[in-house]
């Protein structure tokens, strides 16, 4: 039996999700992989739903690794559609329920109308605070850390401090994620916020990422709220 309600003090402020067994599970049905990618859209509009409603304020959505341009053109080409059009129907459906949209990630890689897109969405929903949607696109935690420090090297910076490091990361604005799920398994992070994550923990569900929902979503924060944070320390 899972709990009904969660207290605040038992619910991860900021929940970093690798939305991994898209290609599986449509491989499974016998479809091709981008049918997995979009069944696992519908996937991102319910675990939103359910964020909202367990009232946890951040997610940060792992969409699009700097390492995925090595699969195929119609497999990337698929990716870039289905965000686009992610991004463009659910403008004011966000608005209405409170939604934030932020990004990280080098997006000028990306075709100029996509850009536009989550530009103007951000733009647009940049005052609301249900929840923080936040996109890794075209995103990498080695990218990142190099990018901070050139940053710093740029400024001018000497004898760099953690916190120097986390003010130039991209994730400047959003506390570190308290908590990682993975689904499908497989039981590693893949570049993934990998200087934020120093003290989140960790989850491997073996749902694959279009099956999860509600339940999966509660089901996760359940294990959450029984993990005794410590932080190296002892209580």
């Amino acid at each position: 039996m899972f709990k009904k309600e969660f207290k605040s003090d038992n619910l991860p402020k900021h929940i970093g999700i690798i939305m991994d067994g898209n290609g599986r599970w449509a491989t499974k049905r016998g479809l091709p992989r981008n049918f997995g990618h979009k069944e696992g859209i519908n996937a991102v509009e319910r675990t939103i739903d359910a964020l909202i409603k367990f009232k946890v304020k951040i997610v940060t959505f792992f969409a699009f690794s700097t390492e995925n341009w090595k699969r195929s053109r119609q497999e990337i080409d698929g990716i870039v559609e289905l965000v686009r059009s992610f991004l463009k129907e659910k403008k004011e459906e966000f608005l209405l329920k409170g939604v934030k949209v932020m990004s990280i990630g080098d997006i000028s890689a990306f075709p100029r109308d996509l850009v536009e897109e989550l530009e103007e969405i951000e733009e647009k929903t940049k005052n609301n605070d249900s929840l923080i949607v936040n996109l890794a696109i075209n995103y990498g935690g080695r990218d990142d850390i190099l990018r901070a420090v050139n940053n710093l090297i740029a400024q001018g910076a000497k004898n760099i401090t953690k916190e120097d490091i986390s003010a130039n990361l991209y994730t400047k604005d959003l506390p570190d994620p308290d908590f990682i799920i993975r689904t499908s398994g497989e039981e590693r992070i893949s570049n993934f916020m990998i200087y934020q994550m120093a003290y989140s923990e960790l989850y491997f569900p073996k749902t694959l990422w279009p099956d999860f929902d509600e339940k999966e979503v509660r089901k996760a924060l359940e294990v959450y709220s029984k993990r005794e944070r410590r932080y190296g320390g002892i209580k």
